[in-house]
């Protein structure tokens, strides 16, 4: 089960750099391939879209991705 719990926390922390770095490139006109598809809704869904992607992986890593193993 910690193993799955490790994995939720890094797949989480891979969505928020994914959502930042989107945000970052979005400003010059270039997107990572992956997330092409978050503008053909309209700029303003793709920015609401990048934000959930960057609170929806840090609430992934907040919850997941913390080690636990401190029980003093």
């Amino acid at each position: 089960m910690e193993d799955i719990k490790s994995k939720l926390g890094k797949g989480g922390l891979i969505l928020v750099v994914m959502g930042i770095a989107s945000m970052v490139l979005s400003i010059f006109n270039y997107n990572i391939r992956l997330l092409a598809w978050v503008d053909l809704w309209g700029i303003t869904m793709g920015w609401i879209i990048r934000i959930l992607l960057i609170a929806g992986g840090a609430a992934l890593f907040f919850f997941f991705g913390r080690d636990e193993s401190e029980d003093e």
